[in-house]
């Protein structure tokens, strides 16, 4: 149920109209809020300013006189400059105001913000998004992991749900920083293996969209497979978050593991995956353009000749927004899209089917392996397993094994469908690393 608008909340600061903020700004506005904004790039925000958003040069004028101010920013340098300063918005807030970080940063800069933040009297909470299918942001189909205290989220509570779908508190500042990285974590694996097993696919034969409709129908299926690999096929690589993002999360992540102690094996070899691609690609560039790296290592391409994704950031940014939603087992809403592919399926091998049977059971068991090292790293938080779970649950990581396991997380570690604990670890699974691997 959305919830209603808070009597408490009259004017709302936004500082950040990029892809992600345009769209909640846009839902404010819709709910009767009085919206003042500002961006490091002030043509960002043109189109909610014609919506009726009032722009500002300074963070400092947008935050002035604002119960709420949010900040939706790229990097942690970026929220860190917006917020401090003679011209930052902390400047310009006044007492009781609070302050709320959409961002996905270090905590550790969340931390200081917020040290500032209380010595002028103004709260913080931080509220990472993340979306519960893709761009779900556009139609306020996201979730917030809101770490501070339970007062000032009660007052913000409105706010968020009107932003998003779901808003639940996960403990003090730096957990929500800290969750949202667990659930990146979940999303980059499934990303780089569902990638890699697409390759493999192809070079032994198998059309793309084949393997790929043969992945959504199985326990290999995630929010990645379903939803980003479309663009891989359309060869547009998602042109709704740049590689520097994922990079600058993942190297996040890795750093939050060697703090905690948390091995994270799989973990670690994505990020570096993902820092390769760093080094090779243009940082403005699709995040997707990891998966180029096994398709050179292969020697394929992934894209489907004369197909587009149903979705503005694909091929086609023509395309117009979903206008049709399906509600999953869960009750999660995603976009209802039909995909169209001008080339017929083919008839395929024994030997080819054996290979997607293969790789539908090494897909399920990265999923598997990679969910162990999530809730690693959220015990290692001092997480409890409940909350784990509904983070994950409402997360853009996913997946169908993490689904159908749900009720198996108590104080151990996942099982397996034997019952046995899983396993560690001691070698990294083929599907994280693009080397090439004939069938026999």
């Amino acid at each position: 149920m959305r919830a209603t608008r808070s009597r408490d909340v009259e004017r709302i600061g936004f500082i950040g109209a990029g892809s992600m903020g345009r769209p909640m700004i846009a839902k404010l506005l819709h709910a009767g809020y009085q919206v003042d904004v500002s961006d490091i790039e002030p043509a960002a925000a043109k189109d909610v300013v014609e919506k009726g958003a009032r722009w500002h040069d300074a963070p400092r004028d947008a935050a002035r006189d604002c119960d709420i101010v949010i900040t939706c920013l790229p990097l942690p340098d970026d929220v860190f400059d917006t917020m401090t300063g003679e011209q930052g918005a902390l400047a310009g807030m006044a007492p009781r105001s609070v302050w709320i970080d959409t961002s996905t940063t270090d905590y550790h800069n969340t931390i200081e913000i917020a040290r500032r933040a209380a010595a002028i009297g103004v709260d913080s909470l931080e509220a990472p998004v993340s979306s519960l299918s893709h761009m779900g942001v556009d139609f306020a189909n996201v979730s917030f992991f809101v770490g501070g205290p339970s007062e000032a989220y009660g007052r913000c509570e409105a706010v968020l749900q009107t932003m998003g779908a779901v808003s639940f508190p996960v403990g003090d500042i730096g957990q929500g920083q800290s969750v949202k990285l667990l659930t990146n974590l979940l999303f980059y694996t499934a990303a780089v293996a569902s990638g890699q097993a697409l390759c493999q696919s192809v070079q032994e034969g198998v059309p793309a969209q084949q393997a790929w409709r043969k992945f959504v129908a199985s326990s290999a299926n995630s929010v990645a497979v379903e939803q980003f690999v479309p663009f891989l096929l359309d060869g547009s690589y998602d042109r709704s978050c740049t590689l520097e993002i994922t990079v600058k999360d993942m190297g996040l992540t890795v750093h939050l593991a060697d703090e905690l102690g948390v091995g994270l094996p799989i973990g670690r070899a994505v990020e570096r995956r993902y820092s390769e691609a760093g080094r090779k690609f243009d940082r403005y560039d699709s995040h997707l353009r990891v998966v180029e790296l096994a398709e050179v290592a292969f020697g394929v391409r992934l894209q489907v000749p004369g197909y587009r994704a149903p979705s503005k950031y694909g091929a086609d940014p023509a395309h117009p927004p979903d206008q049709e939603f399906l509600t999953d087992r869960v009750g999660r809403v995603k976009p209802k899209r039909g995909h169209v592919f001008p080339l017929d399926d083919v008839p395929l091998s024994d030997i080819q089917m054996r290979l997607l049977n293969s790789l539908v059971g090494e897909l399920t068991h990265v999923n598997r392996l990679i969910l162990d090292e999530a809730f690693d790293l959220g015990r290692g938080m001092g997480l409890n397993d409940g909350l784990i779970r509904d983070v994950i649950t409402w997360s853009v990581g996913a997946s169908a094994w993490s689904d159908s396991h749900a009720q198996q997380y108590g104080n151990e570690r996942p099982m397996d469908s034997d019952t046995a604990i899983a396993p560690a670890v001691t070698t990294v699974p083929h599907l994280i690393c693009p080397t090439r691997r004939k069938l026999s």
